[in-house]
């Protein structure tokens, strides 16, 4: 037993403060998968779609999206909040995302990691203003700056 008495090994999971319906929008079923998966687990509630032609938007609060088959332009005027990825390799696909106005663009890496915590970032209002991120951005985890 730890030291507040619960079993080693065994630690539950923090409580999600916000809840959403989600549509994933990715052409890769793979990663698509990975990602219904994670946010499954997160609690939200996720649709997965090869494409936004086929997606299921009534009722979305927030889109993630693989940017590799998608149109930016065509996601930011949906009125949910975008999360973008694309290939780090791929400069100009994330300077199109964010010249559109993609809410939130980030490497493939960095939303396989941190999916959970980004997608809460969107929802919640909290981090990166809108307008986009890069790989370059800082860590996830910091304090965001005090209002000024």
């Amino acid at each position: 037993m730890g030291p507040s008495g619960e079993r080693a090994g065994r630690v539950p999971p923090a409580p999600r403060a916000v809840v959403a319906r989600v549509v994933a929008i990715a052409a890769d079923l793979l990663l698509g998968s990975r990602v219904e998966a994670t946010l499954s687990a997160a609690g939200h509630d996720v649709t997965l779609s090869p494409a936004l032609a086929e997606a299921p938007l009534g009722g979305a609060e927030l889109l993630v999206a693989d940017l590799d088959g998608e149109n930016p332009e065509a996601l930011v005027g949906l009125g949910v909040p975008v999360l973008g990825y694309y290939s780090h390799v791929d400069v100009a696909t994330r300077e199109a995302a964010e010249a559109a106005g993609v809410d939130l663009v980030v490497p493939r890496s960095r939303m396989a990691r941190e999916l959970p915590q980004l997608v809460d970032q969107l929802l919640g209002g909290e981090g990166d203003s809108p307008g986009g991120d890069s790989a370059e951005g800082p860590p996830t985890g910091e304090s965001p700056s005090p209002p000024a």
